[in-house]
């Protein structure tokens, strides 16, 4: 029989792994290998193949091709054999199956883990044939320790093996190599797929409105971005939309609406409107809507994007980033606006009037914006304790006077948590807005005011809060108030303090007028100007 000579070289360097695979080798045929349907031991793993052939007629080759078994297989079949112990004639039932029955990942926990079996490489039974085996021996005594070569200046013995050894060891170098080709494909199809979705990624960012440049006279437009810059950065930090998240009444006020009238939402489309995180964009998938497309100006709309993809809801709801008198939706219309625009002393912030705008250019004929109705209240205090925090104070400071800063902390319109207790007046009623109807013009107002005293004191403040209705083709009309009497919120009151404390006898009617309008300096923040008594009193909200 031909014999190939292969050189192996008794290498002085760094090939301690490939002689202690010869070692191995080694090892394995000196340890006892027991059958694997009978208690018989033999020296090799090759002979129990050999037993299992002729005793049992379990040709583990025939299997191996079979199914096609790589190492993991293998063993997991040897596994399998070992720790169920079936009879060869019900493993001969399964030649015809699909997958093999020992195909499960519990089978790679080793029976025995010294088993010489589980340490058997599978593809040296292509090249295993018993002819050849005496052969090689034969063609070794001959050439292997009697002639040596000299490769690279190292000296070693040459190396002898039959043909049929040489054309595995071809295949499996093929196998090998095609085995690496392919792992080299799917890892450069991965890194590609990676780079689609960055690029994907980038050009969704870019295709955002708020990155389009200015088109010529879009001059105004820009400068409005700009001053608007402060308003929407300060959405931006996560601490305002945990604090809104966190306020009971007006989460759960929004989301008992949805949930409680699905009729309302149930295949609409609707808009939110400054949609921060998403909640409410997510309460009204919830309740039955077919599409939400949510907008914000704020970079929380990143998160927001998060949000819904972990929730797997980012198909229910297209997030929008840009000022939403900027931007163009993908619809014509929608059917529903959605939002929680409101403000300290309610309209302070003006994000009314985007809703507004909003209803104008992209609500259908019959649709609704939600809340619907809203109105702004005020009723007098008396509370020594906030009055003496904020004006009395002044008097004595470490020992000196600073009393000059009186009337500049008073004319600063405060937001407070007004104990309940506090009020001694009924609530009278400002400014009453229906969303679905009112205008710009309504959202800056002067209104007369009377309130009735309840009990003898010193006022010493007028509060402004409000309330929020869901009224509007509801089942269930859902309702909150931000008033010292309920449970309090972020909003809290707004807090009017008074120069002096004005005494009061209870049954007393304290009458005035308020004015509420934009500061032309910034039109997000609010001018209040009170007139009470004679005396005319200006706040100011920024």
């Amino acid at each position: 029989m031909e014999a190939v000579k292969y050189e192996h070289m008794e290498d002085s360097g760094d090939d301690d792994g490939d002689d202690d695979a010869w070692l191995e080798d080694d090892e394995i045929e000196s340890v006892e290998t027991k059958c694997l349907f009978c208690s018989t031991k033999f020296k090799s793993p090759d002979a129990v193949f050999s037993h299992c052939s002729s005793s049992h007629d379990f040709d583990i080759k025939h299997f191996c091709m079979k199914w096609d078994l790589d190492c993991f297989g293998y063993i997991k079949m040897v596994n399998f054999i070992r720790g169920k112990k079936p009879d060869v004639n019900v493993l001969a039932k399964f030649a015809n199956s699909s997958k093999p029955p020992w195909d499960s990942d519990e089978f790679m926990q080793p029976v025995d883990p010294d088993d010489p079996l589980l340490q058997y490489d599978i593809e040296d039974l292509e090249s295993n044939e018993p002819e050849c085996h005496s052969s090689n021996v034969e063609n070794s005594a001959k050439l292997g320790d009697q002639q040596t070569v000299v490769r690279n200046g190292v000296e070693g013995p040459l190396v002898t093996m039959a043909t049929t050894q040489h054309e595995a060891l071809l295949l499996r170098l093929q196998r090998s190599e095609e085995k690496a080709r392919q792992c080299e494909e799917n890892l450069q199809r991965a890194l590609a797929d990676m780079e689609n979705i960055k690029q994907v990624t980038r050009d969704l960012m870019l295709a955002q409105p708020s990155t389009v440049a200015p088109s010529p006279g879009d001059g105004d437009k820009q400068t409005d971005i700009e001053e608007d810059d402060p308003y929407f950065s300060s959405y931006g930090h996560f601490s305002i939309h945990e604090e809104m998240l966190k306020d009971k009444v007006r989460t759960e006020s929004y989301r008992d609406f949805m949930y409680k009238n699905p009729n309302v939402f149930k295949d609409k489309i609707v808009l939110d409107v400054g949609c921060g995180t998403g909640i409410l964009s997510m309460f009204a998938v919830q309740a039955g809507a077919q599409h939400v497309y949510a907008v914000d100006m704020a970079d929380i709309i990143y998160q927001a994007m998060d949000i819904a993809r972990e929730n797997k809801l980012s198909d229910k709801i297209t997030f929008i980033k840009g000022k939403l008198e900027d931007i163009e939706l993908p619809v014509e219309k929608v059917d529903i606006i959605i939002s929680e625009w409101m403000g300290y002393f309610l309209l302070f912030e003006s994000m009314l009037d985007s809703v507004l705008f909003a209803r104008a250019k992209y609500l259908k004929p019959g649709g609704a914006v939600y809340p619907d109705r809203c109105n702004i209240s005020i009723a007098a205090i008396s509370d020594l304790d906030l009055y003496n925090k904020h004006v009395t104070y002044w008097d004595d400071v470490y020992g000196f006077k600073m009393t000059c800063m009186k009337s500049c902390v008073v004319r600063e319109a405060s937001v407070e948590v007004v104990k309940k207790e506090s009020q001694i007046s009924n609530a009278c009623i400002v400014k009453d807005l229906d969303i679905n109807t009112c205008g710009l013009e309504d959202l800056q107002f002067t209104s007369i005011f009377s309130v009735k005293v309840s009990q003898t004191g010193n006022v010493t403040a007028l509060i402004g809060f409000f309330d929020i209705f869901f009224d509007m083709n509801c089942s269930t009309k859902i309702e909150f108030s931000t008033s010292p009497d309920s449970i309090p919120t972020h909003w809290k009151q707004t807090l009017f303090l008074l120069d002096k404390p004005l005494q009061c006898q209870q049954g007393d009617i304290l009458e005035g007028k308020l004015t509420c309008r934009k500061n032309r300096k910034d039109t997000r923040s609010l001018i209040i100007n009170i007139i009470l008594n004679d005396k005319n009193l200006t706040y100011y909200m920024e």
